[in-house]
């Protein structure tokens, strides 16, 4: 435990998956599978992927919110299994390199060809949510509960490096596109096999480095790792109420997170519509928040030790909530200006309100059992919200308006605020039969 060599090899996995976070599912998929959609699209603006009605601007929004659905059903399963194995850095490998394939193979992505486009992203999401159940499951194991927190954020702030580094390089290309003799869909298709390129090579620093300890828990005789997955699930399901104080602070985190989620997941796609932003602005905000965040991160990471990490997360809350409010309300048409701004306040927050989630949660969790609580933790990890993405496609599919769909997401920070001043970390923490850390 403490290792700096690990820890740092361990932050490298968050450089190396950033990229598909930024560059897929932050920046270029959903415009540009949008503008796919809405060429299939009928008279009426509507596609019909397996007989179903769908809008073609809710089309991206709805498969955010299918690939999470999957996750639920497939990863506190994989979670359970890793807790009766030493595979969690094989199991990691795995889903990162299906997770990278699927994201070169977008390269392919053009013309009408949405369908494509929705199950690549299908099984990238569902691959990358996977593969961070593995890594997260790692912190309790690389760093003791002091430095916990610290750990945590730097390894969002060097992911806001990576993925910022790799964007820079796109909206480069993006921009000088025509310089290169490239039309745009060539552009953003090249951007996107870059971001499953830039997974794999920097995926192999963490397979060099971590290292792969015993599990605490052996496999009951005459088992076998799927069949124990599943009754561990069960199981699992089943204790949770045991340790009240975790669930409920795993209750706000997939409400309040599942907003964070879908204003980042879904923040370009508002930009270009609603805001009439040009691709070129709306990669500049986002590359902005990138490295803005990494200092965020690491501030968090301090704000933490002289207000406590409850009270830190509830403070970013709150502005997360006046964001919402103030794009609803506020921010018009082809406000570059504006969108620059609440871009940079969104930066601050982010990276806190992640970190400190995570390592929070790593206290509240029983020895023994990481991967497993970690997968329902997931369920609502970055980029793999699901309620969010689904209340935001529905709100514009009926409404027609982008701007009451950003403002329905309220209801995910208020709620997820609410339930955390429920919360007693102190207990939560004794419940799960850890020691309580002097800084918390």
């Amino acid at each position: 435990m403490n290792d700096k060599r690990e820890i740092r090899a361990w932050y490298f996995y968050d450089w190396a998956n950033s990229a598909f976070s930024t560059t897929v599912v932050t920046v270029f998929l959903g415009p540009y599978l949008t503008s796919i959609t809405r060429a299939a699209a009928d008279a009426n603006g509507f596609v019909y992927p397996l007989g179903i009605q769908v809008g073609a601007g809710s089309f991206f929004p709805y498969m955010v919110s299918l690939s999470v659905l999957l996750q639920v059903v497939f990863l506190p399963i994989l979670g359970a299994i890793a807790d009766y194995s030493h595979l969690k850095k094989q199991m990691l490998t795995l889903f990162a390199y299906i997770g990278a394939i699927a994201t070169m193979c977008m390269y392919f992505l053009q013309g009408s060809n949405y369908l494509l486009g929705g199950l690549l992203f299908l099984i990238g999401n569902l691959s990358f949510g996977a593969s961070i159940v593995f890594y997260n499951a790692y912190l309790p194991e690389i760093a003791s509960a002091d430095r916990r927190d610290n750990v945590s954020a730097m390894g969002f702030a060097t992911g806001y490096l990576g993925g910022g580094l790799l964007l820079a390089l796109n909206l480069v290309l993006f921009s000088k596109a025509a310089d290169f003799g490239l039309d745009t869909a060539m552009a953003v298709r090249i951007s996107l096999l870059s971001a499953g390129a830039w997974w794999a090579l920097f995926t192999l620093i963490p397979i060099r480095m971590l290292k792969s300890r015993e599990p605490r828990r052996r496999l009951p005789a005459g088992e076998r790792y799927t069949t124990a997955g599943f009754k561990q699930l069960r199981a699992t399901l089943t204790r949770l109420p045991s340790y009240p104080q975790t669930m409920l602070f795993l209750i706000a985190y997939l409400l309040y997170n599942d907003g964070i989620q879908t204003v980042i997941a879904l923040s370009s796609q508002f930009g270009q519509e609603e805001l009439k932003l040009s691709i070129d602005t709306l990669t500049a905000v986002i590359l902005m928040v990138q490295f803005i965040a990494f200092f965020g991160a690491a501030i968090f990471g301090r704000i933490s030790r002289y207000v406590g990490t409850k009270r830190a997360i509830f403070g970013s809350l709150v502005i997360w909530t006046g964001v919402v409010i103030y794009t609803y309300g506020v921010l018009k048409a082809e406000d570059a200006a504006g969108f620059f701004a609440i871009g940079a306040v969104i930066a601050v927050v982010l990276g806190g309100s992640q970190a400190l989630s995570r390592s929070l949660f790593s206290h509240m969790i029983p020895s023994g059992q990481e991967a497993e609580y970690f997968s329902l933790y997931e369920v609502s990890e970055r980029g793999t919200s699901w309620l969010g993405p689904l209340l935001f496609g529905l709100s514009l599919q009926f409404t027609g308006s982008y701007r009451i769909a950003i403002l329905s997401l309220i209801v995910f920070f208020v709620a997820g605020m609410l339930l955390l001043t429920r919360v007693n970390v102190a207990q939560a923490i004794r419940e799960a039969g850890n020691e309580v850390p002097a800084h918390l």
